[in-house]
Order: structure tokens, then sequence, then C-alpha cells
């Protein structure tokens, strides 16, 4: 038999993480003397030992290590736990192209994050608008419809709205758009009007600011930001209108979130 220190030395684990070991059950001395408590292991356990190291080097926890010893799969515990180190692999690819950016000077005039958009009722209504600056006065409209329907009817906190263009493609006039906004209930409905539950989603934000015709440009940053770092898009793209005519007096002013829903 082998003592702790000994068997410390053959399995390259601490003497402390020899103890963790044995206080989480995977991996008991053989012996242990009742009189001074000394430890002894067999060198058979050397191939436990090893195997938990090895379980350890791959960022597995201890309870995935103790699933694995009684019994459970070995291929479905490895592939959860690659499909996390994907995602993980993703986000420091994503990190490191913007400080790749920042250390060589480039401009970094819009900035990714990704969020998720907890699920929410909203109010929705589709239209056909003949230009894109008629959303202006088309949104206020159909938030005093939806007011007037259901007096009593409140918008979420903190606020969310937002527009999806549904054409497909770039059109100068004749622009199908639908209008979504986050309320705390359900409420009456009209040929303009309906509710719906919005799920949870997660996407993939940026801010432009300044006047919307500058917006194009945004939406390609976006999706060439989404493809090169791996994401499949999920939906619509959300334009968010923060700032704007009703608050600002310059369009240089005007501040607009765009939402792009990815898989989650």
């Amino acid at each position: 038999m082998l003592k702790i220190s000994e068997f410390s030395k053959l399995s390259h684990l601490t003497v402390k993480a020899l103890r963790f070991y044995e206080k989480e059950g995977l991996l008991k001395p053989a012996y242990v003397d009742e009189w001074n408590g000394y430890r002894f292991y067999e060198t058979s356990q050397l191939e436990v030992a090893a195997k938990i190291k090895s379980y350890r080097q791959l960022d597995m926890s201890i309870e995935e290590i103790k699933a694995v010893f009684s019994g459970s799969d070995v291929k479905g515990i490895m592939q959860k736990k690659l499909n996390a180190l994907a995602k993980e692999k993703q986000v420091i690819e994503s990190r490191l192209s913007i400080i790749k950016s920042i250390l060589e000077d480039k401009e970094m005039k819009y900035q990714v994050t990704e969020k998720v958009i907890s699920e929410k009722i909203v109010y929705t209504a589709e239209t056909v608008l003949k230009t894109y600056s008629d959303s202006m006065q088309w949104i206020p409209f159909v938030g005093k419809e939806c007011l007037r329907l259901n007096p009593d009817l409140k918008c979420a906190e903190p606020p969310y709205e937002f527009c999806e263009y549904l054409d497909g493609e770039y059109k100068e006039t004749d622009i199908r758009i639908r209008h979504n906004e986050a309320v705390t209930a359900f409420g009456k409905e009209n040929e303009h009007i309906k509710f719906k539950i919005l799920p949870e989603t997660k996407v993939l934000s940026i801010y432009q600011k300044g006047p919307y015709d500058a917006i194009g440009e945004a939406y390609a940053f976006l999706m060439k930001y989404a493809e090169q770092n791996g994401y499949t898009a999920a939906g619509l793209t959300r334009k968010c209108y923060i700032d704007g005519i009703w608050n600002k007096e310059s369009e240089e002013e005007w501040l607009t979130e765009i939402q792009l829903p990815i898989e989650q």
C-alpha cells in the first residue's frame, strides 16, 4: 500500500486534492488507520486518479464525474460538454475579433451585443406604407387605436416595441410593415389590432445614431457580423425606435436599435 504522500507523487494530485476527492466520494483510501488516521491507497487506484485528473482537465464538474463513475452515458455527458465549449469558443472568438480591431486602430462604429428578450404579450398591427418615413405617423396612430379599444391597458415595463419589415427585400415604396408593442395583458381586438405571445428570443443588437437613410449600413454590418461569427438568424430583424422626430429636433440625435433574432 502507498501512503497518501507517496500516492500524491505518483498520481500528480496534491494531498489537498486527494482529501477533497475522498470527501466527495470519488476516490476513497483503500485503508485508514483507525489509531492515527493515516490514509493508504492501492496502486490499482492510480487508474481512478488518472481518470479524475483527465476529466477535471476537460473542465468537468464533480457532479459530472460522479455521474460517469455511477454508470451514466459518458458519450452523452461529453457531447453536452462539447456543445458548451463550442458556444464558449464562439464567444471568445467574437471577443478576440473586437480586441484585434481595437489594437489595429480600426474604427468601431458599431458595437454588437448579445442579449435575451424575455417572453412578452404584444399587440401587433400590419399595414403597407408608401415610404419608410410614413411609419413615424402610422405608429402613433396604431397606439391611439389600441388605447381607444383598451383604455385600461398598460405598456410593459421596461417598454419594448419594434417594427418588422415583411417584404423580404428592400423596397422604395409599398412597404409592408408590422408594429409590435409589449403590454401587460391581452386586450380587445379589431381588424387592425391583434394580440399574441412573443416567445423568449435571443438577439444580436446594435445601435444606429443618425437619420434613417443611414440604417442600411448598420443592417449590413450586423448581418456580416452574424455570418462571420457563426450565428444563425431565427426571424426577421427588429427595428426599435428609441429617439426620433417625437423627442429630438435634429436627425443626428435619432437613435435606433436593430435586433437580429438568432437561434438559442
